[in-house]
């Protein structure tokens, strides 16, 4: 009989994990959303609708052998996995995959209608107010300054400097070129001294002050900020290893400390490198490699960390990025990496 194995969520590192051992044992899939959600590329869809449909993908042509069960998983165990439905199984393998879990523009809580919610408040606000000068601040500001011209845009950081003095200097300074270009408005150095008092993503005007006495009104604003790890699905044997924050230590192959059979990818796991798509997709190949390697008795894959690296869009024809293999990304280089946000290959590898 083949080997069974559970893997829990779809995400980028799911998918990658379970599309690779579809061939060789019996795979499941669990994943309570009806599509892949290409979360890169949702900060596009949501300035722009023409990008609305294409980031939700189906999963139905992702496996050919194994099934992908629209469940939850309530109690994850080595060797077991329940489903919320009630369901049990059984499993040879488990594969933790379930990524994180935040308030929009982190994640898509509702799917589509988030989309249309979050385009039609961007389109009626007056002013728009993002909280957080990282990667997901600096992207949301120039996609909504490009898709409105004119439209006030300000960007709130305690930090210091962009990206929060990640990076090189001369991406900084590049980054910070491009949203003046843009009309975006970056307050560093600064904090609020109390959130609005309206709900984050609804339309209602506010003023909002910074502990250095500095006024901003708008009437639209955003966290980008902050993203949970959940874990009330572990087990009692998994909780025991889980860190502070949620997330499960891995060993050089990604098998969870302490379970041999058990394996963490992406944000669920501890590796010493930045959360991001590349690596949760690296991640569920390596994760594969290995059990296809405990499965056919062969030499496990070490898995090396990312060195840091971004590449960040500010609306289509902007941007700028750093990584090790290349350097310094300008905004040509940029939209030639990001610009589709490889959403062809995504599609590929989902069988759509």
């Amino acid at each position: 009989m083949a080997s069974t194995v559970v893997v829990v969520g779809g995400g980028y590192g799911g998918i990658a994990v379970a599309r690779a051992l579809d061939d060789i044992a019996e795979v499941t899939l669990v994943e309570p959303k009806e599509t892949f959600v290409h979360v890169v590329a949702q900060l596009r869809a949501a300035t722009d609708p023409a990008w609305t449909d294409k980031i939700f993908i189906r999963y139905d042509g992702l496996l050919t052998r194994g099934r992908v069960l629209r469940d939850m998983a309530a109690d994850v165990r080595p060797g077991r996995v329940d489903l919320a439905s009630g369901t049990r199984l059984d499993a040879d393998y488990v594969v933790l995959a379930t990524g994180s879990t935040g308030a929009f523009p982190h994640r898509l809580d509702t799917g589509r209608q988030r989309l249309r919610e979050t385009h039609e408040a961007l389109r009626a606000a007056s002013g728009v107010l993002l909280l957080g000068a990282g990667p997901t601040g600096l992207e949301f500001a120039g996609e909504i300054a490009a898709a409105w011209p004119g439209k006030p845009v300000t960007v709130v950081d305690p930090a210091p400097e962009l990206l929060g003095g990640r990076f090189t200097a001369e991406l900084r300074t590049e980054v910070a070129r491009q949203l003046d270009d843009l009309g975006v408005r970056v307050l560093l150095g600064a904090k609020l001294d109390t959130l609005p008092d309206t709900p984050a993503g609804t339309v209602h005007p506010f003023t909002a002050t910074t502990a250095d006495g500095e006024t901003i009104s708008s009437d639209l604003w955003f966290a980008c900020y902050g993203t949970t790890v959940p874990s009330g699905h572990l087990g009692a044997a998994l909780s025991a290893v889980r860190r502070p924050d949620g997330r499960l230590p891995v060993t050089e192959h990604l098998r969870v400390t302490g379970h041999d059979r058990v394996f963490a990818v992406g944000d669920a796991n501890d590796t010493p490198e930045l959360k991001t798509a590349r690596a949760a997709g690296h991640q569920g190949e390596v994760a594969a490699a290995n059990i296809r390697a405990l499965i056919e008795d062969g030499p496990l894959t070490t898995y090396e960390p990312f060195p840091d690296g971004v590449i960040l869009t500010l609306g289509p024809s902007g941007g700028a990025g750093w990584i090790p293999e290349l350097g310094f990304l300008d905004a040509t280089a940029t939209t030639q990496f990001k610009g589709t946000f490889r959403l062809a290959d995504f599609r590929d590898q989902l069988g759509a």
